[in-house]
């Protein structure tokens, strides 16, 4: 690079890191009577947090499970409610070390919200279900980037090219940026 160009390092909020998962799990509820047949299962009230754990993401949650169930022989039916607590570690497939860890902040996403894919009944008068969810997580926190910098301001004589347009600036919030740095 030429001598009368130089470089500044900035630090700026960034994504560090980046994960996905997919898991099916089984919950196994027993309703108060010995179910007959299952009539239908879903889910509601599904919440969660996202906190930072070591190399990864853990995504802390709870859910309401509910059975529609047919008893005494096909007879009557009920709906056997049940919360579920979960925790579900997401790996980080992305990280870039060079963030600083003080000041990490993670978020999750439910890409797919908890749902009932399959539910039966098990020989000893419980009811198994299978549920699929996965969750994309992200490590944001300052870290630091290089820019070229021209003194004066003096663009003839450009060595480079950025290859970007700067109308992708334009939604930019300032509100969002940090008035620590």
């Amino acid at each position: 690079m030429s001598s009368k160009y130089q470089s500044r390092e900035i630090i700026t909020k960034a994504i560090c890191g980046k994960g996905r998962k997919f898991s099916t799990v089984t919950h196994t509820v027993t309703p108060p009577h010995k179910p007959t047949s299952i009539l239908g299962a879903w889910i509601i009230n599904h919440q969660y947090e996202a906190v930072s754990a070591g190399d990864g993401i853990e995504v802390i949650g709870t859910y309401d499970v509910n059975i529609w169930y047919s008893f005494s022989k096909n007879s009557q039916t009920e709906v056997a409610k049940e919360t579920i607590s979960y925790v579900e570690n997401v790996p980080l497939t992305y990280l870039d070390s060079r963030h600083r860890s003080s000041t990490v902040e993670v978020s999750a996403e439910a890409t797919q919200e908890p749902s009932t894919v399959e539910a039966g009944v098990t020989g000893d008068g419980r009811v198994s279900i299978r549920v699929e969810r996965e969750f994309a997580v992200e490590l944001i926190a300052e870290t630091k980037i290089n820019v070229l910098v021209v003194p004066g301001g003096d663009y003839e004589d450009k060595e480079f090219d950025f290859g970007s347009d700067l109308g992708e600036y334009e939604d930019l919030d300032p509100d969002l940026l940090d008035d620590e740095l």
